[in-house]
């Protein structure tokens, strides 16, 4: 058993696609008509045949309740591994991107945690 997609809410595809990729760097994997919305996926450049991220409709009451109420209380929906989170936190600070946590350690590990502008709080990490 592998994992192949994972999901993360979105208010907007057409503006997570823009901050995932243009922000993120990540690239557009997947990109098809699903009814009302798309199946639209981004992976990492440095594995394009990885785990895909679906960045998925919110279009879901249940959703839209979940994501508002961990969003609020602080709580990261997803983690990204870097291998510089200082040289990342500064790339994405000079992209505007708002951080709610700047990096910090913990345990065996440094992270910093931002907004996507699309609904969700991001953690990025990197092993010490």
């Amino acid at each position: 058993m592998r994992i192949k997609i994972t999901s993360v809410f979105v208010k907007d595809q057409e503006k997570a696609l823009q901050f995932y990729t243009e922000v993120l760097g990540f690239q557009k994997k997947m990109d098809m008509p699903a009814g009302d919305f798309k199946w639209l996926t981004v992976v990492s450049p440095e594995e394009p045949d990885g785990v895909e991220l679906l960045l998925e409709p919110n279009d879901n009451e249940a959703a839209k309740t979940y994501q508002e109420a961990i969003y609020e209380q602080g709580v990261p929906i997803t983690s990204f591994v870097v291998d510089d989170i200082h040289a990342e936190y500064e790339r994405l600070k000079n992209h505007n991107v708002e951080f709610t946590v700047e990096p910090a350690e913990t345990g065996p590990v440094t992270f910093a945690i931002f907004d996507d502008t699309c609904g969700n709080l991001i953690q990025i990490s990197q092993a010490r």
